[in-house]
């Protein structure tokens, strides 16, 4: 088992980080990571406490935002990135149905699923 992130609140003030992964080592472990959390967050994430951890998520990319030496580059990378992300998972869904599957979506917080479409 490998700890992706840690963050972890000591005090009102102080937080500390950690990882098990280094990514000057192993350059394509990144994206790696993005692959499967993504398929991890439409598969198996939602346990109960998405909401939290979405919203954690995303106060942490917020604040990584908010430091960056140049936001408005940063914005337009992770859009495209995830532009271009979500378009191959929806072109794998299509392929999925295409050949005969079926693609169940879980959406956050939801206790039935919805076919894909």
């Amino acid at each position: 088992m490998k700890k992706i992130l840690e963050v972890v609140r000591v005090d009102e003030h102080h937080y500390e980080f950690n990882t098990d992964i280094d990514p000057m080592a192993d350059p394509e472990v990144i994206h790696r990571t993005v692959t499967e959390v993504a398929m991890a967050m439409m598969t198996t994430l939602w346990g109960g406490n998405e909401s939290a951890v979405l919203a954690m998520i995303r106060a942490l990319s917020i604040a990584d935002l908010g430091v960056s030496v140049n936001r408005e580059q940063m914005v337009g990378f992770l859009d495209e990135a995830s532009k271009m992300l979500a378009d191959s998972i929806l072109e794998s869904r299509r392929k999925v149905e295409k050949n005969g599957g079926t693609v169940i979506v879980f959406g956050p917080g939801e206790s039935r699923p919805e076919k894909f479409n």
